[in-house]
């Protein structure tokens, strides 16, 4: 079942079974996906692909949320944001740990013989696209910053 069949069926399922939190965060995704769909003019819907994207935007939205309310001593928004991150993820593919991570960054800098961090850049651009929907982008960014610190200092 791709996730143009699941997110609903999720979502009557929620409301079936009276999920209130399950159910909002269903139907705000919901109509993220919608506004992506006339964003980009797409009649016959989005791939999963560019559903993932949605997710991992809304993913950030509640992350940076969460830094928000941590800051301003509110956690009863911070449970609610991770209780509606915990929901989002479910629908994210399985994310890569960080040896894994780790292993890609050292093809990736091989690849463009990246030798400095000012290379950074090249390192990033042909990895994003392997990595896109399972790892988050910023930690990447740090594990290549790290690799090319290394590459550097040897």
């Amino acid at each position: 079942m791709d996730l143009r069949e699941k997110i609903p069926s999720d979502l009557k399922n929620a409301l079936r079974d009276k999920k209130t939190l399950d159910l909002s965060v269903l139907r705000m995704l919901q109509s993220a996906i919608k506004n992506k769909e006339i964003e980009k003019k797409k009649r016959d819907g989005l791939t999963d692909e560019e559903i993932i994207e949605v997710i991992a935007s809304e993913i950030k939205k509640r992350k940076e949320a969460i830094e928000g309310y941590m800051k301003g001593q509110r956690q009863d928004l911070v449970d609610k944001e991770k209780a509606e991150l915990e929901i989002l993820m479910n629908y994210m593919p399985k994310q890569m740990e960080e040896m894994e991570i780790r292993e890609e960054v050292k093809k990736a800098i091989q690849e463009v013989g990246a030798k400095t961090p000012q290379d950074m850049g090249k390192v990033m651009k042909i990895l994003m696209p392997r990595m896109k929907g399972k790892a988050d982008g910023a930690f990447v960014n740090k594990i290549v910053r790290e690799e090319l610190q290394k590459i550097q200092d040897s």
